[in-house]
């Protein structure tokens, strides 16, 4: 089993950034792909980015060359880089790992494991 714990969320203006952290613990070794979704009210939860253990990196079009994301496997952290952040970013971020990594990065159903999100609310 793998624990997911996500932190850094927060309020900011638009045009600012955020730092958002997962934790992992548990069977860390088991984890393959590493990806954050969002879920914005009314909304389905949307991929946002995604890393391989290869190091290959993904990205929802709407957040390409604002968002980065990265992890750290000696601390088992996962990080999301959040930057020029707008008010359509505003949603529920959730961090997940795929124990098995099948190409569908981008689809909710792929993970396995999921931490209870963080709020992130950017202002206008």
């Amino acid at each position: 089993q793998v624990h997911l714990v996500e932190s850094g969320g927060g309020l900011v203006q638009a045009g600012g950034s955020l730092r958002l952290s997962c934790a992992a613990s548990g069977r860390t070794f088991s984890m393959d792909t590493m990806g954050w979704f969002r879920q914005a009210p009314g909304k389905e939860r949307e991929f946002v980015a995604a890393n391989t253990w290869g190091g290959n990196t993904y990205y929802a079009d709407s957040v390409k060359g604002r968002f980065t994301i990265s992890r750290d496997n000696a601390k088992n952290e996962v990080y999301l880089q959040m930057n020029a952040l707008k008010p359509e970013d505003t949603a529920v971020y959730y961090c997940a790992a795929d124990a098995d990594y099948s190409g569908r990065y981008y689809s909710p159903r792929q993970y396995d494991y999921w931490g209870q999100g963080t709020q992130v609310t950017v202002s206008s």
